[in-house]
């Protein structure tokens, strides 16, 4: 136990030490790369779900960002953080996050209740005028799959559906999802959240390599026990596989985001924000990789 503890704060140290050691052209990079379209320097590309922060603003949302030296978000709509109340208040979120050189790679989570077309083509718009290629799809019923990927097709917007874990009633793992969509458009697939799928009892790092090119988006986060939601904890705390994934990532030239999605201590969230993305560089820096 000493020995795990050891190396466990060996790790962390290991990770603040790479954090101390940015420098300030590294961000500029990415600012100019989150004007141009490009996700980052990665092969691993960070980001953050903007739901972690669902209870601020968006002008602390970008605060937030900047102190995180990041530059693509999973935007949901909640607060203000990109509103589908009308386009005009999508486009003026749309014009903060570029002016501050952030990138909205996904929207999402995004529920869809009805199976007509009108409700679905509204999604889409709403995902067209943010500028993203991918929608995170919370809860889209498997009959209603069909309708969708007609949407998908239309507007070349990719589909990305996310497992929930056991209390999901349809969607518990990536698996589930890869059941269902194998033979519909390759623009349908997954957006892995890691915890969830640890619960579902799935061997994480498998469940992204058999996923393979339908995994879109993917949400981190780390939990203490495999079986219990409210375990999460900062990443690098817990038991998820960190290294494993980013190397399966790497290995399957995954081009997509992996935001943190940290859903506990929702009114103080940055002090296991700041870990997190801490331990998530120092083992990409222990990998030799630039993130």
């Amino acid at each position: 136990m000493d020995l795990f503890r050891s190396r466990r704060t060996f790790l962390r140290s290991a990770a603040w030490v790479a954090v101390a050691g940015w420098v300030p052209e590294v961000y500029t990079e990415r600012m100019q790369a989150a004007q141009t379209g490009d996700l980052g320097p990665g092969p691993v590309r960070l980001g953050l779900a903007s739901y972690t922060l669902r209870n601020f603003n968006r002008a602390q949302v970008i605060t937030d960002m900047k102190q995180l030296r990041l530059t693509n978000i999973n935007c949901k709509d909640i607060q203000d953080h990109l509103p589908s109340t009308s386009p005009e208040a999508e486009q003026a979120a749309v014009d903060a996050y570029k002016a501050a050189g952030i990138r909205v790679t996904a929207v999402g989570t995004i529920y869809f209740p009805k199976d007509e077309d009108a409700d679905i083509r509204a999604r889409f718009e709403y995902a067209k005028r943010a500028g993203v290629n991918v929608i995170v799809a919370g809860d889209p019923a498997p009959e209603v799959l069909p309708r969708i990927e007609r949407f998908v097709k239309e507007y070349d917007i990719r589909l990305a559906i996310h497992n929930h874990g056991p209390e999901d009633k349809i969607w518990h793992s990536p698996y589930d999802v890869l059941k269902v969509v194998k033979n519909m458009d390759p623009r349908i697939g997954c957006c892995i959240d890691v915890g969830h799928s640890m619960r579902a009892g799935d061997d994480v790092v498998q469940a992204i390599k058999a996923t393979g090119p339908r995994l879109f988006d993917m949400h981190m986060k780390d939990l203490t026990s495999a079986t219990a939601k409210d375990s999460q904890v900062a990443v690098g705390q817990g038991l998820m596989p960190v290294k494993g994934i980013f190397q399966q990532l790497i290995d399957m030239q995954y081009k997509g985001s992996v935001d943190l999605e940290y859903e506990i201590q929702e009114n103080d969230p940055m002090p296991g924000v700041i870990e997190s993305f801490a331990y998530m560089r120092g083992v990409l820096a222990g990998m030799g990789v630039k993130a």
